[in-house]
């Protein structure tokens, strides 16, 4: 079977430009930045960024001030966040079929379903493996040629 006939795992497009909305954030540490500077810096359109932080707020992962001296920061260090709260926050639990425990689309099959409950085991190594990943792991590729301000190297654990 060739490798474009494979289906694939996919997290969703806001969950993509939610880590880079964070990455962005992370990269000015101490640095409260509009939702127009996000967007004029990452190339995501403004009502997307807009979205993107709204759902992030709302999860806790980022906080924001309004006002002329307004924006966003991080709430916690980028080693603080994983990747799958940014999931939730964005997408809701991770629940890669109907089936899963606490998925939230109904499977049409579930009363007469052999499988029933053994994605569980799937849906919850999946869900560690992002818990694993932090925003700062995300983040290291791009530190590795452009360092972080100090402030964000110091305040690594």
């Amino acid at each position: 079977m060739c490798s474009s006939d494979l289906g694939m795992l996919r997290l969703s497009k806001m969950t993509d430009y939610g880590v880079v909305v964070m990455g962005r954030l992370a990269s000015r540490p101490d640095e409260r930045q509009s939702a127009a500077d996000v967007a004029a810096n990452t190339g995501l359109p403004p009502a997307t960024v807009g979205q993107v932080l709204k759902a992030l707020a709302t999860g806790g992962l980022v906080s924001g001030t309004r006002g002329a001296q307004g924006g966003y920061l991080l709430s916690r260090r980028p080693e603080a966040i994983s990747v799958a709260e940014i999931v939730v926050a964005l997408d809701g639990p991770v629940a890669i079929t109907a089936c899963v425990e606490g998925a939230d689309d109904p499977c049409s099959v579930e009363a007469t379903c052999l499988l029933k409950g053994s994605w569980d085991a799937v849906n919850i190594a999946i869900e560690d493996a992002l818990k694993q990943v932090t925003l700062a792991d995300m983040l290291a590729p791009l530190f590795q040629f452009n360092p972080p301000p100090t402030e964000l190297r110091e305040a690594t654990p």
